[in-house]
């Protein structure tokens, strides 16, 4: 029998994320490819996270006919749950394993190991003594390439891509179980699902630092794929899913893409989409979107209001249309061929604004904007930096909201135009940066988080995760979800309902809801409005309370009793 390891290295895309709670098409695409070759084969997958923890793992491995490893991380991020593999952990955990034909897939393959923002990647040499085969092409295509010429690696272009999306058809329905062996299936798990390739900006060259155009035009899958595969993940158990794997979603499907740099885009597609999608997973848990065209927004505002109003009648609340805004200095815009003005940027997240910032069941606004920055690309200066700051200003003194203000500084990706400048401009602006991210944080972003989430706001189904000391660190599950810190140890990987009471520069302070006085640590006692470390140690005191008047009337201050009121539960 076929042995197979796939193991998940993590990516992170400009249009692809595979980092936990994420898991990217690459795997199920790859697994998909395998079972169709040989229905019985053995399809083991862990990710590196499992293998970190679990050194035991490789002997799986070892004794596995092809390994297939998913890596890259072409756009820098910030990570809770995992972190991307880097080159010197292959080496280390691969270098002496020799029985499998090994291939290394994913952005990683293609254009090298982006490590952290700012700095150029690492390239592919460092693992080429660990592999049989670096995938730059297809690594579903390529692996079943290998497996019908018999795991013979020498036969093999490893630059083979798929002829079509209907290439992937079959592989994306096939390989939709390989899901169940994640680790964090099924309650806290994602699907990032792909509804087209390519960028409609190729034309032009697209923006200076993107992978993206290098893709070529947009070349879109059905909705009748699309759909078989969300029914597939649903039916062997996920219920979470994002639409992102993709440049811009109002463009999916839009009249005259691959013609036109900024082409019309198709409510009506979009529409049928998203209710098919409503019909393969009837009981959706999470379903968002990502990624969206500023510039197509402002050209096309009824086309993309009646596509905004289609994604909430079908999404699920909190979710967030990433704008690839980079900058908005006119200098910096031309140079770098961006997608919009600052002008069409504000346009597009007024409109979001007007359609989606209703508060939606799970305690956040429906469908808001999010902004993408990136720092040192060609014709930066210290100008660029007071413009962002102006545009950032008008945005909260008009009193829009905005779900997240992502600044980044830019990887310059081999085959892209900013390859060629690389990191000139991130030194030369180095702590022009550090002081701009701060200033932004300072009074943009934390007033900004209190305005989206108000103080006593009802969070739902936010999961723990992690623990930093006394804090128990918890996110609801969707695009670019708030990090809520909830003080306190509680059991990780469970879901709460939350209340908001503080706020940090990007993050939120949070006591479970409803709140048992009677149980609960000092530490979350000691956060609720009004009590402090004081207060809390009198509560621990005197309990336990049968009634909140009870309570009440054991706080030396009334109108903090009545306050904090409003978040406990006594039973």
């Amino acid at each position: 029998m076929l042995r197979v390891f796939i193991l998940d290295g993590y990516v992170d895309e400009p249009t692809c994320l595979g980092v936990p709670p994420y898991i990217s098409p690459y795997p199920r695409y790859i697994a998909g490819a395998v079972w169709d070759f040989e229905s019985h084969a053995n399809v083991s997958y862990a990710t590196i996270d499992q293998i970190r923890n679990d050194n035991s793992l490789l002997n799986a491995v070892s004794k596995s006919d092809v390994l297939v490893v998913i890596a890259g991380m072409s756009v820098p991020g910030r990570y809770l749950s995992g972190f991307p593999v880097s080159p010197n952990e292959l080496v280390s955990f691969l270098n002496s394993i020799s029985k499998p034909v090994k291939l290394l897939c994913g952005p990683a393959a293609r254009y090298g190991f982006g490590m952290s923002g700012g700095k150029s990647v690492t390239g592919t040499d460092v693992v080429q003594n660990v592999f049989d085969i670096i995938a730059k092409g297809d690594g579903e295509i390529i692996v079943s390439e290998l497996l019908k010429n018999n795991l013979n690696s020498q036969n093999i272009d490893p630059s083979l891509c798929r002829s079509s999306p209907q290439a992937i058809k079959n592989l994306a329905v096939k390989g939709a179980r390989v899901v169940t062996q994640h680790p964090y299936f099924p309650e806290y798990l994602i699907t990032e699902i792909e509804t087209y390739r390519g960028c409609s900006r190729s034309i032009t060259g697209g923006c200076s630092f993107c992978s993206e155009p290098s893709k070529g035009p947009p070349s879109f899958r059905t909705v009748d794929e699309i759909c078989e595969e969300i029914a597939a993940l649903y039916n062997v158990g996920i219920r979470h899913f994002r639409i992102g794997n993709q440049p811009c979603i109002f463009s999916y499907m839009a009249k005259n893409a691959g013609e036109e740099e900024f082409p019309r885009p198709n409510p009506e597609a979009l529409q049928e989409l998203f209710y098919g999608i409503h019909i393969a997973a009837p009981d959706v848990k999470t379903l968002h979107i990502d990624n969206a065209n500023p510039g197509i927004i402002a050209r096309y505002p009824e086309e993309c209001r009646r596509i905004a109003k289609s994604i909430i009648q079908y999404h699920t609340a909190g979710d967030v249309a990433a704008l690839g805004v980079e900058s908005v200095d006119p200098v910096v815009i031309k140079k770098n061929n961006l997608k919009a003005t600052a002008d069409e940027v504000f346009d597009a997240v007024t409109l979001l604004n007007e359609v989606g910032s209703q508060r939606g069941t799970n305690g956040l606004p429906e469908l808001l904007p999010g902004l993408n920055f990136v720092f040192g690309l060609d014709g930066e200066t210290k100008n660029t930096f007071e413009l962002d700051y102006e545009f950032l200003e008008k945005i909260y003194n008009n009193n829009l909201l905005l779900r997240r203000i992502n600044l980044r500084q830019v990887i310059p990706i081999p085959g892209t135009r900013m390859f060629q400048i690389g990191e000139k401009n991130i030194r030369k602006h180095k702590a022009v940066f550090q002081r701009f991210k701060r200033k932004v944080r300072q009074t943009i972003e934390r007033p900004m988080l209190r305005r989206v989430v108000p103080p006593g706001t009802l969070l739902k189904a936010v999961y723990g995760e992690t623990y930093e000391g006394k804090l128990t660190f918890a996110r609801q599950l969707g695009s670019y979800p708030i990090l809520v810190g909830i003080p306190g140890v509680y059991p990780l990987h469970r879901f709460y309902d939350v209340k908001i009471v503080e706020y940090g520069y990007r993050s939120l302070t949070a006591v479970p809801f409803p709140l048992d006085v009677n149980i609960v640590p000092r530490e979350t006692l000691e956060a609720l409005p009004g009590v402090g470390k004081k207060r809390a140690i009198r509560i621990l005191a005197k309990r336990p309370f049968h009634t909140k008047e009870e309570f009440i009337n054991a706080l030396d201050d009334p109108n903090i009793a009545r306050t904090i009121g409003k978040y406990i539960q006594l039973d």
